[in-house]
């Protein structure tokens, strides 16, 4: 019997002022099955000068033309449109974000639901833009507009691809601002089919823009481009600290959703198998490739080594697969660079602690970027394994003494993007819920994420918050109108 065909290899253009177009310089580059290691996709690697017509393409579109000119209510229109077209689409999208990412099937779908839920939320939200009146002590009416910051340059990360560009589409959308969207090398092929329905729901040419291409190149030159006036960024704390250093050049506002390690807190009173489950799911979801993965799993001392022992036993258990495959709970990692790095770190814990389980490559499978799950124990917080994000598959068990010796370890470390505590104990919880330093904390879950909800970090997690109003009041500026309702003469002369 003879297998399935394979997919034709697809080449994607970039997609500026509503025209898919070949990079100036004629040069692609290849998109992988993380899977397989086969290319998948080849898509054109935008240059500097691409992205500079893309920026023009915005502007004009933002400037003039029918965008400005265009209703909350249409702005909103168009958005449930694109969610319409999402949830038509779903299927495609989650198969394609599954085959570029590596992520199991089921999670895949699941993201592409959030996807048109996003769309949709902010849709409802583009004629709820309210401004302010201010009594003053004259006789004069002061007011607030609130306006569109103008043109929005967009860097997606390749472990959310679509996702992370509706949280960031959506709201600029809603605002009426105009976009200049780039994908991650790695993972740009489901925005770049989203791309394909812009015209069809109503988006003027030049309003959303796709470039694709590197971060050195197509990114560094988005970032430095004076005619983008704000720049939304999730990624690494390095790639971050480099875009706030070229936009402050021109002044660009920037948003920024950088990385994580963040503390899983379980004391000795949670409940125990939903604890045993979410410290696991909190740090192996999407292979552990998750900006706020529970990677740090603080033990209170008395339940230490048992739970150590159950997570152990349970993550033995988890099946790694084809991403494809529904039964499939862990696929394997985005890239070789990826793979290289997660394996490096992997090394660098056997030397550090001690380990539970796993610690390298995944030996069944002869190709594809696989990594066991693993879980390093007796972990001190002052290890690279416990200070770095590693951005994989990898959780480090510490243990701790009491309450206040759980906050100080959650607390120490550079970043402060969410966190969670586990317990029964109602005080507690909320004692701990104000004393940790992070944007976002869960108690009794790990993980879970509404689009009605703010989403951004404290410290090296970056600033700014997506999701919810917060986002889109980040794609939004203030204006203040004063109008004179006296007749006489100011008297200055």
């Amino acid at each position: 019997m003879s297998s399935p065909a394979k997919p034709a290899v697809k080449t994607y253009q970039n997609y500026i002022n509503g025209q898919w177009v070949s990079s100036s310089t004629g040069e692609t580059f290849p998109v992988f099955d993380p899977s397989t290691e086969e290319v998948i996709a080849n898509v054109a690697a935008a240059s500097a000068g691409d992205v500079d017509k893309a920026v023009k393409a915005a502007r004009a579109a933002f400037d003039s033309g029918p965008w400005p000119a265009t209703t909350a209510q249409d702005r909103g229109r168009i958005l449930f449109k694109l969610a319409e077209k999402i949830r038509q689409n779903q299927p495609i999208l989650a198969e394609l974000e599954s085959r570029n990412t590596g992520k199991p099937i089921v999670e895949a779908e699941y993201d592409i639901g959030d996807v048109a839920t996003c769309f949709e939320y902010y849709g409802g939200l583009a004629n709820k833009v309210n401004g302010s009146v201010m009594p003053v002590p004259a006789n004069a009416l002061s007011f607030t507009l609130r306006e569109p910051v103008g043109v929005a340059g967009q860097i997606i990360p390749w472990n959310y691809p679509l996702l992370m560009a509706a949280w960031k589409l959506a709201p600029a959308i809603a605002a009426g601002c105009a976009c200049v969207l780039k994908p991650a090398e790695q993972t740009p092929l489901t925005a770049l089919e989203f791309a394909n329905w812009l015209e069809e729901v109503g988006l003027p040419p030049g309003v959303v823009n796709v470039v694709n291409g590197t971060g050195e190149i197509a990114g560094a030159a988005l970032v430095a481009h004076p005619g983008v006036d704000k720049i939304a960024f999730t990624g690494s704390a390095v790639v971050g600290k480099i875009i706030v250093k070229s936009a402050a050049d021109t002044l660009k506002r920037v948003t920024l959703e950088l990385g994580g390690k963040s503390p899983n807190v379980f004391f000795a009173d949670a409940d125990w198998e939903a604890a045993v489950d979410g410290a696991l799911f909190g740090v192996f979801i999407n292979q552990g490739e998750v900006c706020s993965a529970g990677s740090r799993i603080l033990v209170e001392k008395k339940i230490y080594s048992k739970f150590v022992d159950a997570m152990t036993e349970k993550a033995k258990h988890i099946k790694l697969g084809a991403p494809l495959d529904r039964d499939t709970k862990m696929g394997p990692l985005v890239s070789r660079e990826q793979y290289d790095r997660v394996t490096s770190y992997m090394e660098i814990g056997k030397k550090e602690a001690k380990t539970a389980t796993g610690g390298g490559r995944a030996k069944a499978f002869g190709k594809g970027f696989y990594v066991e799950p693993t879980i390093f124990y007796d972990v001190d917080n002052t290890a690279r394994i416990a200070r770095e994000e590693i951005f994989g598959p990898v959780a480090t068990v510490i243990p701790f003494e009491n309450e206040a010796d759980a906050i100080k370890i959650a607390n120490d470390t550079p970043y402060g993007l969410a966190g969670a505590v586990w317990t029964r104990d109602i005080f507690k919880a909320f004692r701990i819920v104000k004393s940790m330093r992070a944007g976002i904390i869960w108690v009794n879950h790990m993980q879970p994420t509404y689009v009605e909800a703010p989403w951004g970090g404290y410290k090296q997690s970056g600033f700014g918050r997506e999701l919810g109003p917060w986002g889109l009041e980040e794609y939004l500026e203030t204006k203040q109108v004063y109008v004179n309702l006296d007749e006489t003469p100011i008297g200055w002369y």
